[in-house]
């Protein structure tokens, strides 16, 4: 994990960058017409979320609470409830999963997107871990993840000058 001077200022640009989003983004240029809705769109722009405090080896060792990621699960429920493309979206731009994302190695980046996607189906579906298994490694939910990280690759591929006002 990253120096606690380099996680700071890591937050610190995530929140600039939160906040120049905030100010005003361009409509017209859309990658997708779900990144036109605000609860899809870089959902947790308004969430305070202090990634300097987010400590990995924790989780890998302890586990994690779910109450710390209620953000998350709400938000997602939010995006189920218009697609299973717009929950994967949300569930793709969050904070925390893109931190570990980028800092950890792979398998465990993809153990914990696992446990988060089982505990929100246990949570919203009263699920147990078998079930949301095989849920997640469905056609349906495989493919809308696919293309949800498609939609974001072309946005971020995008850069600033298109995709902000």
């Amino acid at each position: 994990m990253a120096s606690p001077d380099k996680q700071q200022k890591r937050a610190q640009r995530a929140k600039a960058k939160a906040k120049q989003n905030r100010s005003g983004k361009a409509k017209a240029n859309v990658v997708h017409p779900l990144l036109a809705n605000p609860f899809i769109n870089e959902p947790f722009d308004d969430v305070a979320i202090d990634l300097s405090t987010f400590d990995f080896k924790d989780i890998e060792e302890n586990g994690f609470d779910p109450a710390d990621f209620d953000d998350l699960f709400e938000a997602m429920k939010v995006g189920e409830g218009i697609s299973l493309l717009a929950m994967c979206l949300v569930f793709l731009q969050y904070p925390v999963l893109e931190l570990v994302v980028a800092e950890e190695a792979e398998d465990a980046a993809t153990d914990f997107m696992m446990g988060l996607l089982i505990t929100y189906r246990a949570l919203f579906h009263d699920e147990d871990e078998d079930t949301a298994v095989a849920w997640i490694g469905g056609n349906s939910f495989q493919q809308a993840y696919n293309e949800a990280s498609l939609i974001l690759q072309k946005k971020h591929a995008r850069g600033t000058p298109d995709t902000r006002a």
